[in-house]
């Protein structure tokens, strides 16, 4: 009996000891995109632009984008009182470079917008977002949004 409790305790200890299983690279991308896009939901500014390099680049509608000058002027915008009031997402395609150290991810996008006097109006577009990681941490270097045509 007590060499099968020994070897009871010593399946259960060895189990415990074991690491977690490694996340995949895929895995992080998608939580990334949960939290960048849920940031952004929310209107929460500082968390949302957290996630992007200090280098980034942004390709929208109206034309290219520095970090700061998307901070400045989605800043201003939600300050007068445009502000998203929701953002929903869908059809996630990630793709991972060979040495885990770069990650695109592009999929569709609607966000709702309320802009001051004017009823909420969606705006779909597709959306790809470029990450690298950079000393261990993921960043967002580059986004292009494009606009969906017609009703899809």
């Amino acid at each position: 009996m007590r060499i099968q409790t020994a070897l009871f305790a010593l399946v259960v200890m060895s189990g415990a000891c074991m690491p977690a299983l490694a996340v995949s690279t895929q895995d992080e991308i998608r939580q990334l995109e949960a939290d960048i896009n849920a940031a952004y939901a929310k209107n929460d500014l500082p968390k949302y632009f957290s996630y992007y390099a200090d280098d980034f680049r942004g390709i929208f509608p109206d034309g290219p984008v520095t970090l700061a000058n998307y901070r400045k002027d989605w800043s201003a915008s939600v300050k007068a009182g445009n502000i998203l009031v929701a953002f929903t997402y869908n059809d996630m395609q990630i793709q991972v470079a060979p040495g885990d150290n770069a990650a695109v991810a592009s999929y569709r996008a609607t966000a709702r917008m309320q802009y001051v006097g004017k009823p909420p109006v969606d705006e779909r577009y597709f959306e790809t977002d470029v990450f690298f990681k950079r000393a261990g941490v993921w960043k967002l270097v580059e986004v292009h949004y494009s606009p969906v045509a017609g009703k899809q």
